[in-house]
């Protein structure tokens, strides 16, 4: 009798050390998932701010890229140029493709946007644009220096900055 009882006593502390042992885990498992969440979230705004800081770096280079207006307004120089491009236009596809070949020429205080000539209408209205291949230098604060129209490659471009 007093062995049956050993046995069901050892039985269940057996049982119940294995319950904790079970329930310790489990909470662990919870515990790194919320910290792996947490770190998750402060990785995520880790990169986001790595890459607003790449953007700040591009743009002190000299660039050409997509128009966007909140490109122009991380720009700290007032040499921007906004190239009004259109694909369909066979001068606007010559001037892009010399910016293209020649993208370490273009010197470091100066950034040139394309801007969609179909798509920005605001754009086009803001400066007078009326034709596309119109370029149009622009300050930090996208006040207009400088207007002008034609051009086929990178070095006129670059002449007409003010």
């Amino acid at each position: 009798m007093y062995k049956k009882i050993t046995i069901t006593i050892i039985v269940l502390i057996v049982l119940s050390v294995a319950a904790t042992l079970m329930m310790n885990v489990k909470m662990d498992d919870k515990m790194d998932d919320k910290m792996d969440d947490v770190t998750k979230v402060e990785m995520k705004d880790e990169m986001k701010n790595e890459m607003k800081a790449d953007m700040k770096k591009e743009m002190v280079k000299g660039t050409y890229e997509e128009y966007s207006a909140e490109k122009l307004s991380m720009i700290n120089t007032d040499k921007i140029v906004l190239f009004f491009h259109a694909s369909w236009c066979p001068s606007c596809r010559a001037l892009n493709s010399s910016i293209e070949k020649e993208l370490n020429s273009i010197p470091e205080n100066v950034t040139i946007l394309k801007v969609n000539y179909d798509d920005e209408n605001m754009l086009k209205k803001k400066y007078g644009v009326t034709y596309q291949h119109t370029l149009v230098q622009v300050d930090k604060n996208g006040n207009q220096l400088n207007k002008w129209s034609g051009g086929n490659n990178l070095t006129n471009l670059l002449s007409q900055i003010k």
